[in-house]
């Protein structure tokens, strides 16, 4: 390829090239003496004509001039101005530059490539690029793949297209290089792809989301996800610029040119190896790795993580942190509760290594025995009450002996409740309690002051097909059954709800808080107190008190 075959919109780079030399009218090199030598430049007189030179062209790098007046020096004539010459010192020195590398290359350079720092940008031909020996070398517009606007100062490499001996000057392309790179790296990502083996790089840059690492010159990027078995981690974690590293290429995207490795690929997968060594039930002894606050992460040190959900932490169902009882590195006993090895899902619990509150509870406690709990929860059906690491249900009807009250009217959340135990499930592991039974029932306190056979007056409170239910003293109901009635007579009235009844006690039942009274004993037992008294009264004969009775 020549340089003349490069267009630059619309315009070949030769008449460019020409256009930005046309002020010169020749390139002699000649030997002038200085004249003047001031702060800002140099005045070189040559055959009667002088001409200005900045004073930078002959400084040092340590700030010190080369030359003083009167010194001969060698110049480039590059034009002239009237009676002035236009001179450079610094062609001078390009030339020479110029004509070692056209002796070494020739006009057309094959496979030479230059890297520099751009110097100043030509609009709309170019820029000039100059390395670190001085050397300076012209890229066209076209061939920067680069922008005009902040160019100067940066770094480039660039392929040689073509050395003019005529301007002294050197054609270069970025465009190309990259160009040939590109096809390069493609040639050989295919190359390597087709024998996919695990091969050794340098970590070049890392991120947030993964590593830049370098295979030999070629680039590609480990995603933060193909680091590690146990999932995404931080690469700066595991790895430091200029690690070497080993991994194998997973994929290429030829539009985007990007380049995806994978570390973990090239290791032994640990999860096939894990397949054969663990079996749900089995304990393994795992370190704590990291928190989330659905639970915790553990690792079983071979670059494989389990989740340790807060549900699996404790037989406590109050836990709301994990950090609450665990911390990052502390080593646990665990048990394996769910293992899927193609899914590569691990999933272990605390909780199951631990004795269950439930037995610990029953081995210090038993049935009849008085406890302290907290209201933990109300419901419409009674209260759960907090015994400690274990829970006990208070139902509405063992909460009191009103039978009009619920648990959520008389207690609140976090009350504190004294109860006794009335019932054990060891197989649903449920536990009842009552406050009640720790009370007197009104059937006791009735007890204390009627016995059965007593005589009682008491007002009808309800009428069913089975009898009537009459009103104790405190809240405490009687009932007299069908078959305690007596027939009534012919022409009186059926017994209604608000009459006054009169009944005698037959049966108090202190445990179901229930009192049963009979009519018809009453009527038997009135019979046999009045013969009581008849044989009490030795006045009278028993026909007497027959007769009288007929009367």
């Amino acid at each position: 390829m020549k340089f003349e075959d490069f267009e630059i919109e619309g315009e070949d780079f030769a008449t460019l090239l020409e256009e930005s030399e046309k002020n010169t009218e020749t390139n002699t090199v000649t030997t002038g003496e200085i004249v003047i030598l001031n702060d800002d430049n140099f005045v070189v007189s040559i055959a009667g004509k002088e001409g200005r030179i900045p004073l930078s062209e002959i400084t040092n790098t340590d700030g010190t001039v080369k030359y003083k007046v009167g010194d001969k020096i060698t110049v480039m004539i590059v034009g002239t101005r009237g009676e002035n010459l236009s001179l450079s010192y610094k062609k001078v020195l390009q030339k020479a530059k110029f004509d070692e590398f056209f002796a070494k290359y020739g006009e057309e350079p094959e496979d030479v490539v230059v890297e520099g720092t751009v110097v100043s940008v030509k609009p709309r031909a170019g820029f000039v690029v100059q390395d670190d020996e001085g050397m300076e070398y012209f890229m066209p517009m076209a061939q920067g793949f680069l922008k005009a606007h902040g160019a100067v100062g940066k770094k480039i490499k660039a392929a040689v297209l073509k050395a003019k001996p005529e301007t002294s000057s050197i054609v270069i392309s970025r465009r190309k290089l990259i160009e040939e790179s590109q096809k390069n790296k493609e040639e050989k990502i295919a190359q390597l792809m087709e024998n996919n083996e695990p091969r050794t790089g340098i970590v070049k840059k890392i991120t947030s989301y993964g590593m830049f690492v370098d295979l030999g010159g070629i680039d590609g990027l480990v995603n933060y996800n193909e680091i590690s078995y146990k999932g995404p981690v931080n690469p700066s974690a595991y790895f430091k610029e200029g690690d070497e590293i080993t991994a194998v290429m997973k994929s290429y995207d030829k539009e985007k040119g990007h380049l995806s490795l994978s570390i973990k690929d090239a290791l032994a997968n640990p999860w096939e190896e894990m397949r054969d060594a663990l079996d749900v039930g089995d304990t393994i002894t795992v370190t704590v790795s990291n928190f989330e606050s659905y639970g915790a992460f553990v690792d079983l040190g071979n670059d494989i993580e389990g989740l340790l959900h807060i549900s699996e932490i404790s037989h406590n169902k109050n836990v709301k942190n994990p950090k609450d009882y665990l911390e990052i590195g502390q080593e646990i006993n665990v048990e394996v509760i769910d293992l899927d090895c193609d899914k590569r899902r691990l999933r272990v619990s605390l909780k199951s290594l631990q004795p269950k509150p439930f037995q610990t509870f029953i081995k210090e406690n038993k049935v009849g025995d008085v406890v302290k709990g907290t209201v933990a929860t109300l419901t419409d059906f009674g209260a759960f009450i907090s015994l400690g690491t274990v829970d006990g249900l208070l139902h509405n009807e063992e909460a009191t002996w009103d039978s009009g009250s619920k648990c959520k009217d008389i207690y609140k959340k976090g009350d504190e409740v004294e109860v006794k135990i009335i019932k054990i499930d060891t197989e649903k592991e449920n536990i009842s309690l009552s406050v009640k039974a720790l009370q007197d029932s009104p059937a006791q306190k009735f007890e204390k002051e009627h016995n059965n056979g007593d005589i009682i007056k008491s007002t009808i409170k309800d009428i069913k097909d089975f009898g009537i239910f009459v009103k104790l003293e405190d809240n405490l109901d009687g009932l007299i059954r069908k078959e305690d009635m007596v027939q009534a007579e012919e022409g009186t009235e059926e017994p209604k709800i608000g009459d006054e009844i009169e009944a005698v006690v037959v049966n108090i039942d202190k445990q179901k808080n229930r009192v049963r009274l009979s009519v018809r004993r009453l009527a038997s037992q009135k019979d046999r107190d009045m013969l009581e008294s008849v044989n009490d009264d030795s006045s009278m004969t028993l026909g007497d008190a027959l007769v009288g009775k007929l009367k």
